[in-house]
């Protein structure tokens, strides 16, 4: 398996960096509850009175204008489905940018050759075709349209045409074609593995997806086309089986920590992105192969989660399994998917799994900033797409369907808001009159007008999944930021340094598997110390983000107004192993709570041996976390609890009407709910857990 950073990751994922111009499954299927995942409470949490459904959220215009058909000359290794009878595939391409008349142009990916029309990558490609047929699927089953049913056809025809059918490679897939069919198995710039189909790789676990859901669509509905689609997808496993199965059962030691060994490129995001194409291929009867490989990459998936309410990751499952430092949204199903996986292979544990990362991770991030590109471990890469907005729409909505805990679909609407304003830009990021979905949000709010395929794709899975749940796009559509008050991060480098300590700016602030946040670090010798001005502010817990070293022999005592809140060792983490760099930077929850009203925080380190400590930043996490949002004549109040004791806080909301409290453990299990006529209420929120007041 290749070792890769970040950076490379969203290069690969599809152009990030050029959209952004910045820094770097079943649709609500109902489905039976593992009796292991729900006990009985006393308080039950019954879904409320759903509105009644308006016109239509999804928009297929600007997906079906992305959209091309295209007939390939013959190429080795490459045919699809009645290819001789049916000449012509569908492809999808895969950027649009605003042709300054009001409409849009398609791009491709790369750098242009008009003199041979061909792109350096190409004009279409095998991740975004996977999944807009997976759009036009679940909106064929959901609506019964049928243009949208052939428009899967197309689209799955013209993707298995990628995949490469016999051979050392088979079953792999490349990744890029140019205009006239052709396919460029290797791209420029680079992108690994390369040959794109020498290897596994995300666009093999999209296309697993895709063939998943397509063949149980048409299983019944023309169950000629889905034998082939099962025979590639088969073909798909086996290229699974051979090259990242072969692990199974082997661990990564990431600085001390085991890790599976056995996830498609090394990430628990491409891998749930193949679960969910196995859950939907298994369900409908697949082979007994694609069970063992659900069972074993769900398995995988569920081994990368970690932490709760007051210590990292917080409850999330963590996309990558180098590194212990980073998360981002952008391709994080992995609740959705272990979701689904419970229920096909009737394994309560994964559901908990899920849970941990829907009521606990979520709640944090929604107060904290929202679906970040690179929580690396601090904010390093703030810029916001749809990728990362949906995948925490679909992860919810999934555990809300295994739970049956209500607080997950509450909590998806606040996720959803993201889509009419609840985001960084203050602005709408989906166009239902016109179908389109930007690009992103850059990390200053600045909107990228663009509208390329992967933008609009999970927009729209995010407004398929609003228009089959009425209850949860009412609370989407309350969309203004009132507030919020969240993790606070300051950087050692731009704090008073005093002694023998300096800042540092590295000559990347890429570690190998984790990013520093700012302009580098604080390095802080033995005597040295770096203060921190602070307002005043309620209590909150202290976490340095510390880049801990094997061996170290620094210990950094932090102190707020002279008292001491804890201690971090420098050296407590283990060897490097798999790991891509030594040590790891990482947030370290002190155990002490800073009371209300402190101004100043300190931290002096002592050591031997020349040991210093490397400081990146001191995050200040609010006992009590609050994102207030207001609009469409109602407002929602989510708060979260640091802490291991029950607080009790007030909240102001706009709207109007009874005001519903609603409080939940950090499993989502309802623990109490009131209502009342005032717009000023009191909370409780349990310990650990949160509470989602609506008026």
């Amino acid at each position: 398996m290749r070792s890769r950073i970040v950076m490379e990751r969203q290069v690969r994922r599809g152009g990030l960096m050029r959209r952004l111009g910045t820094t770097v499954a079943a649709l609500a299927v109902v489905v039976a509850t593992p009796p292991a995942v729900v006990a009985a409470n006393a308080v039950v949490d019954q879904p409320w009175a759903a509105p009644m459904a308006p016109t239509p959220l999804t928009n297929l215009a600007h997906l079906d204008w992305l959209g091309a058909r295209v007939s390939p000359p013959a190429q080795a290794r490459h045919t699809t489905y009645h290819l001789a009878d049916e000449p012509k595939v569908g492809v999808l391409w895969t950027y649009a940018e605003p042709d300054g008349s009001g409409g849009y142009r398609h791009v491709g990916g790369g750098t242009y050759d008009p003199a041979t029309n061909t792109w350096s990558q190409g004009a279409y490609n095998a991740d975004d075709m996977a999944r807009a047929a997976v759009v036009y699927l679940r909106h064929w089953r959901f609506t019964g349209s049928a243009s949208s049913r052939d428009a899967a056809y197309d689209l799955l025809r013209g993707l298995t045409y990628l995949q490469t059918s016999s051979g050392r490679n088979a079953g792999n897939v490349v990744l890029w074609m140019q205009p006239d069919g052709t396919l460029n198995r290797s791209a420029e710039p680079k992108e690994e593995p390369d040959p794109s189909d020498s290897d596994a790789s995300y666009w093999l676990a999209r296309t697993i997806w895709a063939l998943g859901e397509g063949y149980a669509a048409f299983r019944d509905e023309d169950p000629a086309f889905a034998a082939f689609l099962r025979d590639r997808l088969d073909l798909g496993i086996e290229a699974v089986d051979r090259q990242v199965l072969d692990r199974y059962g082997d661990y990564l030691n990431i600085d001390g920590q085991r890790t599976p060994a056995w996830l498609i490129v090394d990430g628990a995001d491409a891998t749930a992105e193949a679960i969910l194409g196995l859950s939907a291929y298994v369900d409908a009867g697949g082979s007994s192969p694609a069970r063992v490989a659900l069972a074993r990459l769900s398995q995988g998936v569920a081994a990368l989660a970690g932490g709760d309410r007051r210590h990292w990751p917080f409850g999330a499952i963590r996309p990558w399994a180098l590194s212990r430092s980073v998360w981002h949204a952008w391709g994080s199903q992995m609740p959705a998917a272990l979701a689904h996986a419970s229920v096909t292979l009737d394994d309560g544990r994964l559901a908990r799994v899920a849970a941990t990362d829907s009521f606990t991770f979520d709640p944090w991030l929604l107060t904290s900033g929202g679906p970040d590109n690179g929580r690396l471990p601090t904010r390093g890469d703030p810029s916001q797409i749809a990728y990362g907005a949906d995948s925490r729409l679909q992860s919810l909505i999934a555990t809300a369907q295994v739970t049956h805990r209500d607080g997950a679909r509450r909590l998806a609407g606040i996720v959803a808001a993201w889509f009419f304003g609840a985001n960084p830009a203050g602005e709408a990021m989906y166009d239902q009159a016109t179908g389109r979905t930007y690009d992103g949000i850059s990390a200053d709010g600045i909107i990228n007008r663009n509208s390329g395929a992967e933008s609009t794709i999970h927009g729209l899975l995010s407004m398929l999944v609003l228009d089959q749940n009425p209850d949860v796009a009412a609370i989407a559509r309350t969309a203004s930021i009132d507030s919020r008050v969240g993790t606070v991060t300051l950087q050692a480098e731009q704090a008073q340094l005093s002694g023998d300590a300096r800042a540092v700016t590295p000559e990347s602030l890429w570690t190998g598997e984790s990013l520093f946040g700012g302009t580098g670090y604080a390095e802080i010798g033995s005597g040295g110390s770096v203060a921190f001005s602070i307002r005043p502010t309620k209590p909150f817990l202290l976490l340095p983000v510390v880049d801990l070293q094997p061996g170290s022999s620094a210990v950094t005592t932090f102190r707020a107004h002279g008292r001491i809140v804890g201690r971090v060792r420098s050296g407590a983490i283990g060897a490097q192993g798999d790991s891509p760099a030594p040590g790891a930077l990482l947030p370290v929850t002190l155990p002490a709570t800073v009371r209300q009203g402190v101004t100043r925080v300190s931290a002096t380190t002592v050591a031997t041996s020349g040991d210093t400590a490397r400081l990146d930043a001191i995050m200040l996490e609010p006992v009590v976390s609050r994102l207030v949002l207001s609009g469409d004549g109602h407002a929602t109040a989510l708060l979260s609890n640091a802490s291991a004791r029950t607080q009790r806080t007030h909240v102001s909301l706009a709207g109007h009407g009874t005001t519903r409290i609603a409080s939940y453990d950090g499993r989502g299990r309802l623990v109490k709910v009131r209502f009342s006529p005032a717009r000023t209420v009191r909370v409780m929120v349990p310990a650990s857990g949160f509470a989602i007041v609506r008026g």
